[in-house]
């Protein structure tokens, strides 16, 4: 739904460069992003410009102007200021080709507004507002396109996509964030050239997945990667989960209930105030790739039953190696990780029941992931069964009371042992190496089956295990 939007929504810093630009005979405009959001109802602190001005005259007129300034995009014609709050980029009217084996730019410099923005990504991204004056720019139609919902090119998508092919990425980012539909003649370019993402670099991509599985609907994203076969060379662990289905061997389809997942564990973000604010990345790819490990462990039995033994171990160790490939950082890899690895743990709670310290070994091994992991496993019930699913539910609220009642005799979150390793090596006269931390594991595991027994008992039971270990 598209907002006529207030003057007064427009950042004040924009109004007053515009009146520099406009006083010193330049021509300057809001373009892109800023301009299609406030058409949306919202506002942005970081706010792109074009402008005729070269970068030496844009310097020559908002550096005073301007609380800090910087050149680092100069080359591509862009120099970045920043006034109070707002970041802001200016950059010279562009009319830029491409290697077509290459995403590096060979930038030219273009006379008009119109034909800088015919090379933008998008129609809904190819408007400028006029500053200071707000006379609407729009050549391509990209208010008639937000309006009706619809993704396309200002011109044919496949030169678009064959100048950078990220832009396919962006397309999926943009349905994923708006629920835009994308246009049928996108959709086939994206298809044709899908393999063409290769060249753009993994960071690159990897920025790109992160905003669309961050946006509002981030299953449509999904789909449009692999339906187009973007996912082939981007995420292939997500087509591989369309497993074959049969009468005989019948199964929940594991791409449908991935996206089904992925949606749920989305719904239970909280609020900034809340434990996992949304979007949280880390809780949505991990429902995303959750099952990835099943196509590997897909076996049949003598009755045609179908299983997925260790798929939560197997697809642990897929995540880590997509993500490495992807150039995550390695907290966000191993937090992943860790949520598909204990994804499957809960199940089986309901039936057997929990000891306390299957509970305490739950919440030490699920760390600072438990509130994550108590989401990704809730939102990992899609049976269409209501008793089976109510069943669950009740199970797994047990499962959280029990853990705030242990949580409140003590805590659960940072459980080590009574005796730290400078305490063992004192009472055992042993130096630092193995035999340390496989005394360290004695205590730690002591502790999560009994609680806390005090320096005095842990000491006792520490000389009592030493003296039978053959190490002693």
């Amino acid at each position: 739904m598209v907002n006529l939007f207030d003057s007064s929504s427009i950042h004040p810093a924009a109004l007053d460069l515009g009146k520099l630009f406009e006083a010193r005979g330049f021509e300057l405009s809001l373009v892109g992003g800023p301009v299609r959001d406030l058409f949306l109802g919202s506002a942005a602190l970081d706010l792109d410009f074009t402008t005729n001005a070269t970068p030496d005259e844009t310097l020559d007129v908002a550096r005073d102007w301007a609380d800090a300034h910087w050149e680092i995009g100069r080359e591509f014609g862009t120099i970045g200021l920043r006034k109070g709050d707002a970041m802001i980029e200016v950059t010279t009217y562009r009319a830029e080709a491409y290697d077509p084996d290459s995403r590096k730019p060979m930038v030219a410099f273009a006379r008009k507004l119109e034909d800088d923005l015919f090379r933008r990504d998008f129609t809904i991204n190819a408007m400028a507002l006029r500053l200071p004056s707000l006379d609407l720019v729009d050549p391509y139609g990209g208010i008639k396109d937000l309006s009706a919902g619809i993704l396309r090119t200002p011109g044919k998508p496949e030169d678009s996509f064959s100048d950078d092919p990220l832009r396919m990425m962006r397309a999926a980012r943009f349905v994923s964030r708006l629920d835009v539909d994308p246009s049928t003649d996108l959709v086939a370019a994206m298809t044709d050239m899908a393999e063409r993402i290769r060249i753009i670099s993994a960071e690159r991509v990897r920025d790109e997945l992160i905003k669309l599985i961050n946006g509002d609907n981030p299953r449509r994203g999904v789909e449009l990667l692999v339906s187009t076969g973007l996912a082939d060379y981007v995420l292939p662990e997500i087509p591989a989960l369309k497993l074959e289905t049969d009468a005989q061997h019948h199964h929940k389809d594991v791409y449908e209930h991935s996206l089904t997942v992925l949606m749920q564990a989305k719904d239970l973000e909280t609020d900034g105030d809340g434990s996992v604010p949304a979007p949280d990345f880390t809780l949505r790819f991990a429902a995303l790739m959750h099952d990835v490990g099943k196509p590997a462990t897909r076996k049949l039995d003598g009755t045609g039953a179908v299983s997925f033994r260790h798929h939560d171990v197997v697809g642990a160790k897929l995540v880590k190696k997509r993500m490495r490939a992807l150039r995550f950082d390695n907290e966000t890899i191993k937090n992943v990780a860790r949520l598909v690895e204990l994804h499957m743990r809960f199940y089986g709670y309901g039936e057997a029941g929990w000891t306390d310290s299957a509970v305490r070994r739950y919440v030490r091994d699920a760390g600072e992931q438990l509130e994550r992991l108590h989401r990704l496993t809730r939102s990992d019930v899609t049976t269409r069964n209501k008793k089976k699913a109510q069943r669950l539910a009740h199970a797994y609220d047990d499962l959280e009371r029990r853990i705030g009642e242990l949580a409140e005799q003590e805590e659960l979150d940072s459980m080590r042992p009574d005796l730290d390793g400078q305490q063992i090596m004192a009472i055992l006269g042993i130096d630092p190496g193995p035999m340390v931390g496989k005394a360290y594991n004695y205590l730690l595991n002591v502790r999560l089956d009994e609680g806390s027994l005090g320096e005095e008992e842990a000491e006792r039971r520490l000389k009592e295990w030493w003296a039978s270990s053959d190490d002693s």
